[in-house]
């Protein structure tokens, strides 16, 4: 159902990580600090909730509506601005998982980034995706425990 497979999503980042390739958000997070923005440091400031301005790691919390969509605006050092969007429609039997990456350049450079980078994110971002929806398929429950 929607909530069951919403859950792992809002309790993504901070202490518990990004579901897949966690060295790599590291990785990122630090090279984020050293161009001089906020890196991972932040975390979150709930583990289990969340809602609008909530930072997240490098990212902030944009748009929540609980069980249904979280959209995160990124706070990273990028040559443009970039949103992660997941989105839960219910289906027959279930629920469809959706994840949205958007980047929109700021000059060459930002083309050149985009373009660069993105066969790490196609990788990065399908694995999360599909660590979220085995998650979901677990029974990750919203109250973090897991079903039996």
């Amino acid at each position: 159902d929607r909530r069951a497979a919403f859950a792992p999503i809002r309790r993504i980042g901070g202490a518990r990580g990004w579901y897949y390739a966690n060295g790599l958000w590291r990785v990122r997070g630090l090279i984020d600090l050293l161009l001089g923005g906020v890196g991972v440091r932040r975390g979150r400031p709930n583990p289990d909730h969340l809602r609008v301005g909530d930072p997240l790691d490098f990212w902030r919390v944009e748009a929540y509506e609980p069980d249904r969509r979280l959209r995160l605006a990124a706070e990273m050092k990028v040559p443009g601005r970039a949103w992660l969007e997941f989105e839960v429609e219910p289906r027959e039997g279930g629920a469809t998982i959706r994840q949205t990456a958007i980047f929109d350049p700021v000059g060459l450079a930002g083309l050149a980034y985009w373009y660069l980078i993105y066969p790490l994110h196609r990788m990065i971002f399908s694995g999360m995706l599909e660590s979220v929806a085995r998650a979901a398929e677990a029974g990750v429950r919203p109250n973090g425990a897991e079903a039996a």
